[in-house]
């Protein structure tokens, strides 16, 4: 079981907040070897992960942006293009503009470059893990797509 909460199930991502409980397991002198059990521990436990239909999540990051006030509306727009929420702004000096939004972190890859260019390299910004959210419907059917012939490699 330990195996497939390292190796995932969905599309090769580990596993987490999963609880295991055995109830059963019998063993014969002569007859049961360690290999049985991991085979059926594993059997069994993706047998239940089936039943389960679980989901991919995403790391959602806290952003803070400071850029010149003219430029607010083209990062708005950026942030926005990339499955961000906007979640306020605020003055911190006269002539700049702090916009806090939440972006999947996978979104944000290219942010850096993007602030460079849509401010000419005036604009700063931070990131903060926040929380997990289910990635979604069509990022998780590419995942999975992705993952499956790696899946069959070890079957």
């Amino acid at each position: 079981m330990r195996g497939v909460l390292a190796s995932g199930f969905v599309a090769g991502f580990p596993l987490q907040d999963v609880r295991v409980t055995v109830y059963d397991g019998k063993h014969h002198p002569g007859g049961s070897k360690e290999v049985a059990f991991v085979s059926a521990g594993r059997k069994a436990f993706l047998d239940a992960l089936a039943k389960a239909r679980p989901i991919v999540l995403e790391p959602i990051v806290n952003v803070q942006i400071t850029v010149p006030e003219a430029k607010m509306g083209d990062i708005a727009g950026e942030l926005s293009g990339h499955r961000a929420h906007i979640k306020g702004s605020d003055s911190p000096r006269p002539g700049t503009v702090q916009i806090s939004a939440q972006a999947p972190l996978a979104e944000m890859e290219h942010f850096p470059a993007r602030l460079k260019s849509l401010t000419a390299g005036h604009g700063s910004y931070s990131l903060e893990f926040s929380h997990y959210e289910p990635a979604p419907a069509q990022l998780q059917q590419k995942l999975v797509s992705a993952h499956k012939p790696s899946a069959h490699a070890d079957d």
